[in-house]
Order: C-alpha cells, then structure tokens, then sequence
C-alpha cells in the first residue's frame, strides 16, 4: 500500500513555467486522474516525480520517502510516447522485464497480451501505435507494483481494448495499488478515478473526490424572454460562469443551486430546472473560469 506525495513542485524550461507550485496527495490504493489541456503540465509531472526531468523546486515522496533507485522496483510507468525498443521481439520485452524486476510475472504478462491479440513473437516496429500501448501496458500490470504511473495509457487503442485498460486498472486499485493516470478522455477518468485533479498552464485549479465534486456542482437550467439580463447574476460568486444562448439560460453553480433555481424563477424564467454535472462538464468549467485569470 503507497501513497504519492507532492510538495510545491516547479519545473521551468527557459522562461517557460511547466508546472508552477504544485501539490498533491494522493491516498494509498486510489485510482488518482490528473486532468489538464494540451500542454497543462501533466507529463512534465509525471517525469518529475519519476525523476526523468530535475525540477528546480519542490519536494515528491513515496510513503514518506524521496526517490531511490530502489523504488523503482514498486513503481510500474506507462509513458505516453512508446520507448518500447523497435528492433527487438515483444517476447525480448519480457525477458528483458524479467531480469530487470522481481516481481515481474512472466505468465501474467502473456496472458494480458493474448488478451490484448499481440502475438510476442513480433517485433515492435511492425506494431501498430495501439498495440505499442498495450505492450506497454501488459509489461507494466505483469510487473505486480505498488505503485503506477500512467501517462495517456488507452493512447490509440479501440473501444473493446480501452475498457480492457480500465478494467485492469480498476482491479489494481482493489488489491492495493495506486494508480496515478492522465487522460483526454474524460469519461475515461470518470469511469475509473476516484479522485481527480485538474491542472492548467502547469497550476493546480481543482482537486478532490469525484463523487464531491459532482455533488458540489449543478446547472441551473431555465428559459427567458429576449429582455431577460445576466446581470447580478454573471458576478455572483455563487456562479462560475452563465451560458445565454437565445432564450436558454444556464448558470454553472458551484454552490447553492437550489437557491440561484429559486431567484432564476423570481425573476421570470419558466421550466427552472437544477442539472447534475457530469466529469466532463467539472473540467470545462474549471479550465474556463482558470482561462480567465491573468497571466502570472
């Protein structure tokens, strides 16, 4: 059982701030998403806590331990480029995984792969971009680690083979690992995560369980007449943001939404209704309402 702590974290590249003050706690045994757009930071995150990029500030932990050498026979890493060799068989994979880890279960790992149709006697250039992550990623799970680290893991994989990826990381969870991943797909993470953290241009602007968050967050819904403003309603701190489009108004309520439904009412609108957010609705929310703050 491991937990992922991270303190501050700052990475620049020239005068480029990747990631600016980054902290994270991630508990033993979750399913941990990290969210952001292109370019957020959520790759150069990864490669600092594994120590592939040298950060220029900060602190990251595993149970309370800095990075040695030797935690990396606890932590599996799914890169979002391949860095699979081309010129060697996926079966020279495994034989190269199990001399280098432990607790690599050769077995294991051909069973995933079956499941995935790789064929281990094929050399990696001739696989396509999917079946590159899915050797990855059966490299990875055969490996029995505490801890994973996975960087767009469903990458060029279809539908029947990206449930496949969720599943294994869902039942990893529910024997102890933590499992830290990233992806576009936002349905993805909903349907896997635990909690969540969004990130963007390299800031951390929300975190949490994602069952909270979706509970903490509505769309207050009603129809208007053309005259209707959003006034006192567009500074609201009780609002996020408003959405007026022709006659439909929606008010992206972080708080108190049966009470924004109930003033809405009063002030005309008709077919008041109160929504719950999906991940995918959290996430645009949080990256328009971050899209708006001044540059530092």
């Amino acid at each position: 059982m491991s937990t992922v702590s991270i303190a501050h974290l700052r990475k620049t590249y020239g005068q480029f701030v990747a990631v600016d003050d980054l902290s994270l706690d991630i508990p033993s045994g979750c399913v941990f998403g990290l969210l952001g757009p292109n370019g957020s930071g959520k790759t150069t995150t990864f490669k600092c806590a594994l120590g592939l990029a040298r950060r220029d500030a900060g602190d990251i932990r595993y149970d309370n331990v800095s990075l040695v050498p030797q935690t990396f026979e606890r932590i599996a890493y799914v890169p979002e480029k391949s860095v699979l060799f081309e010129g060697i068989t996926v079966a020279e994979h495994m034989e190269l995984t199990r001399r280098s880890f432990a607790r690599f279960d050769v077995k294991r790992c051909a069973e995933l792969l079956a499941g995935f149709g790789i064929d281990p006697r094929k050399r990696v250039r001739v696989l396509s971009k999917g079946m590159k992550t899915a050797t990855a990623v059966a490299l990875a799970f055969a490996r029995t680690p505490d801890i994973m680290i996975l960087d767009e893991p469903t990458s060029g994989l279809d539908p029947i083979n990206q449930r496949v990826v969720l599943n294994l990381i869902v039942e990893a969870s529910a024997n102890g690992t933590t499992v830290v991943f990233s992806s576009h797909q936002i349905g993805q993470v909903e349907r896997a995560a635990e909690r969540i953290a969004i990130i963007d241009r390299g800031t951390l602007i929300l975190e949490g369980a994602v069952d909270d968050l979706k509970a903490r967050r509505k769309i207050v819904e009603g129809v208007v007449d053309e005259h209707f403003s959003v006034d006192g309603f567009a500074g609201d701190a009780r609002v996020a943001y408003v959405e007026h489009n022709g006659r439909i108004i929606r008010l992206h309520a972080i708080s108190n939404a049966d009470d924004l439904a109930a003033e809405l009412s009063a002030r005309g609108a008709i077919g008041v209704r109160v929504l719950d957010l999906g991940l995918e609705d959290i996430f645009f929310q949080s990256v328009s309402t971050a899209a708006s703050r001044p540059e530092a």
